[in-house]
């Protein structure tokens, strides 16, 4: 529970909104969020219905996976860049969402996925129609003399393992260049047409539909690896373009990969995820070694302020690419309750998955962590997806929504509590990171937020055996604590999987 550290009687402290720099953004997959019509998928309707609950959580902005039409499920490959799905609903449907989201002060980020196109986009059926069509400079084309070698080379990524890049078309002529599936052929960046036109979607979202700003799929790959410093000086010029629309745009981008490979995108796309996050908190917790995350933190914001103190932090603790949280931590209800204590108590912007406040289940391959959001039993659940048959998170797994809300000891209520202690304490929510000097048994994970008008001192024993030690002085007040850590004079006593919060 959370022990206020101002007088007895005085009022709660309101939630601040601190996005996009330090606030909490929502990530929703909207064919498996709420139906509204019926037919078994997700909607734009369904999300304006559930708008005040993202408020109630305490978000301050939703991300959506792709919206755009597409011939997959998942819709990473766009056929009309201008449109929303028609099974999602309409244009004016999603600016109608868009206003009632304002309303709440909860902004909206879309993915924008411009490395690639769908093999169905009209710009590639007209690119492969022939080496003289107006269209065909629009990807990259190779003649198949001078392709041969390349056919079946290629350097495994950490977010693609698909060997083949280069793609027969069917026609026996010239081959294409697709980084992730001859679906998705990539659009060619050295045509100064292409920008120009990504840059008018990107208008038009902003400027016509009103959107707050663009989640950048794939941000490493609009060129080959060997080209990285053409890929920064495209993502600078899309910045300073977008900010001519909005100079408030908020761009995030996909870069998966080292820091040293990430920090350069950082003048192009403000806010990059912090994939060393989600897997060194894993590992952290395999090891029972607390310090581990707290040093790859430490090290990564050092890092990104020797290239610029102008960046966002992105933390993640899951997404739809990576298995359910509660399964990587075991279905440790305990654990998964001190990692987003942990998430919500570290710098950065995070990002909530949508379902792993309720404690949905999910492995891969990717369908099975996007499965539906139970929102009420069963046969109560009118609003229920039922695009795909869930394998993992179903009624016997996962407790719902409506469930957990009357039970205070739920996942829900946990996270809305921690996120609520982040928003109403700006040591946590935009305080430095400090690592403390002093040593303390390994399981146990420790630091301090700093903000010019608050100190707070962190610790997560994340070891499966309690935990006790000296508590440094002058940190005598209990502002958070998490299954029954607790202060018995100069001493800090936490049992497993605890944590504690504690202020002068």
């Amino acid at each position: 529970m959370i022990a206020s550290c101002s007088k007895s009687g005085e009022k709660e402290m309101e939630l601040k909104n601190y996005w996009p720099q330090n606030g909490v953004t929502y990530e929703i997959f909207i064919q498996s969020f709420y139906d509204t019509n019926g037919d078994g998928i997700g909607d734009i309707k369904g999300v304006t219905e559930k708008l005040d609950y993202v408020q109630e959580l305490g978000a301050n902005a939703i991300w959506f996976m792709p919206l755009m039409p597409s011939p997959s499920y998942h819709k990473y490959d766009v056929t009309d860049y201008k449109a929303i799905h028609p099974d999602y609903g309409s244009m004016d449907e999603f600016k109608v969402m868009i206003e009632e989201a304002h309303k709440r002060d909860i902004k909206i980020v879309i993915d924008m996925i411009i490395n690639h196109t769908s093999d169905e986009h009209p710009w590639f059926v007209e690119s492969r129609k022939g080496r003289d069509n107006p269209y065909r400079d629009y990807y990259v084309w190779a003649e198949s003399d001078t392709i041969q070698d390349f056919l079946n080379k290629k350097v495994i990524t950490l977010d693609s393992d698909n060997i083949r890049q280069w793609h027969d078309p069917g026609f026996g002529e010239d081959f294409y260049y697709g980084f992730f599936t001859g679906d998705m052929p990539d659009l060619n960046f050295d045509n100064p047409e292409v920008r120009r036109e990504i840059y008018e979607i990107g208008r038009y979202w902003l400027e016509e539909v009103g959107v707050d700003g663009f989640r950048l799929d794939a941000a490493k790959h609009i060129y080959p690896d060997d080209r990285a410093e053409d890929s920064h000086e495209f993502w600078n010029e899309f910045r300073a373009e977008m900010e001519k629309i909005n100079p408030d745009v908020y761009l995030v981008g996909e870069v998966y990969d080292m820091k040293e490979v990430v920090a350069p995108y950082l003048t192009g796309l403000p806010a990059l995820f912090n994939f060393d996050f989600h897997y060194t908190l894993l590992d952290a917790y395999k090891k029972q070694d607390g310090m581990m995350l707290a040093k790859k933190q430490s090290e990564v914001l050092n890092y990104y302020n020797g290239i610029t103190d102008d960046f966002i932090d992105a933390t993640i603790s899951s997404n739809h690419d990576q298995p359910r949280l509660l399964n990587e931590l075991g279905k440790s209800k305990q654990k998964l309750k001190q990692a987003i204590a942990i998430l919500m108590t570290m710098p950065g912007a995070p990002y909530i998955y949508y379902g792993e406040e309720i404690g949905m289940l999910g492995q891969k391959p990717d369908p099975n962590i996007r499965e539906p959001f139970l929102w009420d039993a069963r046969d109560k659940d009118s609003g229920r997806t039922s695009w795909i048959e869930p394998k993992f998170s179903t009624d016997e797994t996962v407790t719902p929504l409506a469930a957990q809300k009357a039970d205070p000891k739920s996942y829900f209520n946990h996270y809305k509590e921690v996120i609520h202690l982040r928003g109403t304490h700006p040591a946590l929510a935009i305080g430095s990171l400090e690592l403390l000097k002093e040593e303390f048994p390994k399981p146990i994970m420790a630091y301090k937020r700093i903000a010019a008008e608050e100190d707070l001192l962190v610790f997560h024993n994340i070891g499966s055996k309690p935990q006790e030690f000296m508590i440094p002085e002058g940190y005598s007040q209990k502002v958070y604590a998490l299954k029954g850590a607790e202060i018995k004079e100069d001493k800090a006593i936490l049992p497993a999987f605890s944590s504690l919060v504690l202020s002068k």
